[in-house]
């Protein structure tokens, strides 16, 4: 075969150049195929492309969410809600969700669960739960889930393998890990290992030794740390087991995990190089109040603690790493100074409790923003927190809209053949 013709640096068409040769690698490595791109094996693409150097790869969009925080997931769940409805507003489409315009979710703990309830696949092929749905779902069973719930140790061992497993199973059935609609990441620490261990999409389609259950992930993901109630678990085949406890553990904030995974997964984002290619929204559940001090802390306030300490060092390093880039392409929901223990100590139900903290998130949205660097704490800014997911809202849009007539696909999914065989595809849908 004879050497591809090298095209003049001027045009700035370096990296359009390996988009081209990497697509044309996929269709035939993996029969892609895509009229936009190929007619008669001839591409197509504009030479007013290619001498503006422009990026017409679009940007791959991640939807990050915390453990469970003050808020118990709640915070994050009334800001999918709010980021949704603003959505459907501006786009015009009533029945949009939030899976509809991310390409990645990653989740810890009560976020871990958020992400399954909003990318699972239901029956009608859209994800199972809009955030209104998921949200409500997690103020309902905010008892069963909840590590602050008011039951004593004994009670909170015996309800991750009773009431918890019940609520799982009832809600996702035999659904897998292929079973998301877009690509997810739910961490876990495992014990019999002592490390981290990742639930990733991408890995379960490879094969069958990473494919695990819905519903266990959901448990295991937020398995009380303090206590003994670690959840055994197997792979869909038996061939891996875990011992798992909270992922809040070694990655209460995600974020930093799903960009090193999309960064580092060419098969399903061949053009994704960098920040500068990215659009991020981490999702926090508050912060302890800072004005409380305690000379001893048990060892839930300990994990609490560590927990938020490790999230501000995540947000602090992405956040460094966006602004070296150039790039506003990043936005973090956080709060702190509520002491939400102090709005609860009148609730007696957990219904009331569960609304109470409803009334406290929407709180948090009105509040002014918090922007972290990096070994140097944080500063308030002028946007609230609602105010930032209606920018980033509307940067969702932008990038959806472009994708209906980009020429390059942003994302190139993997899908499996079929609901239990480890042998998969590259869907070529251009996500939008």
């Amino acid at each position: 075969m004879a050497a591809a013709p090298m095209l003049d640096s001027t045009f700035g068409v370096d990296k359009l150049t390996y988009e081209i040769f990497s697509i044309l690698e996929n269709k035939f490595l993996f029969g892609y195929e895509d009229q936009k791109l190929f007619v008669s094996g001839k591409q197509e693409i504009p030479v007013e492309t290619l001498k503006s150097g422009e990026n017409v790869s679009g940007k791959v969009r991640i939807l990050s969410i915390d453990g469970g925080g003050a808020t118990d997931g709640i915070l994050a769940g009334k800001s999918l809600v709010h980021l949704e409805a603003y959505l459907r507003k501006k786009s015009g489409n009533t029945d949009a969700r939030i899976s509809d315009y991310f390409d990645v979710v990653a989740g810890t703990g009560t976020g871990g669960i958020l992400a399954a309830l909003l990318f699972t696949r239901g029956k009608d092929g859209r994800s199972m739960f809009t955030a209104d749905e998921a949200l409500r779902f997690l103020i309902d069973n905010r008892r069963k889930i909840s590590h602050s719930s008011p039951a004593g140790a004994f009670r909170r061992i015996f309800r991750s393998s009773n009431k918890v497993e019940k609520l799982f199973r009832r809600t996702f059935g035999d659904s897998t890990l292929k079973d998301t609609v877009k690509p997810a990441l739910i961490p876990c620490y495992d014990l019999s290992t002592r490390a981290p261990f990742l639930f990733s999409r991408a890995d379960a389609l490879e094969t069958d030794g990473y494919d695990f259950k819905m519903r266990e992930i959901c448990a295991a993901t937020s398995a009380d740390p303090t206590v003994m109630s670690a959840v055994e678990m197997r792979s869909v085949d038996q061939k891996t087991s875990i011992l798992a406890v909270d992922g809040g553990v070694a990655m209460n904030n995600p974020t930093a995990a799903a960009i090193t995974h999309v960064l580092n997964n060419k098969h399903e984002f061949p053009f994704c190089d960098g920040v500068e290619d990215l659009l991020v929204v981490s999702l926090g559940n508050g912060e302890s109040d800072s004005g409380s001090r305690k000379p001893k802390l048990s060892a839930a306030e300990f994990v609490t603690v560590a927990g938020e300490g490790a999230s501000d060092m995540v947000d602090q390093s992405v956040s460094m790493a966006f602004n070296h880039a150039g790039t506003s392409n990043y936005v973090r929901i956080q709060t702190t100074g509520f002491d939400v223990g102090k709005f609860l100590k009148n609730s007696k139900s957990a219904e009331e409790k569960g609304e109470v903290l409803l009334g406290i998130a929407e709180e948090m949205l009105k509040h002014k923003n918090v922007e972290s660097i990096l070994f140097r704490g944080k500063k308030i800014i002028q946007n609230t927190n609602s105010e930032k997911l209606d920018w980033f809202a509307g940067e969702l849009i932008k990038e959806h809209e472009r994708r209906k007539t980009s020429i390059l696909p942003t994302v190139i999914f993997k899908q499996a053949v079929s609901p239990r065989t480890s042998s998969a595809t590259v869907s070529t849908e251009s996500s939008y």
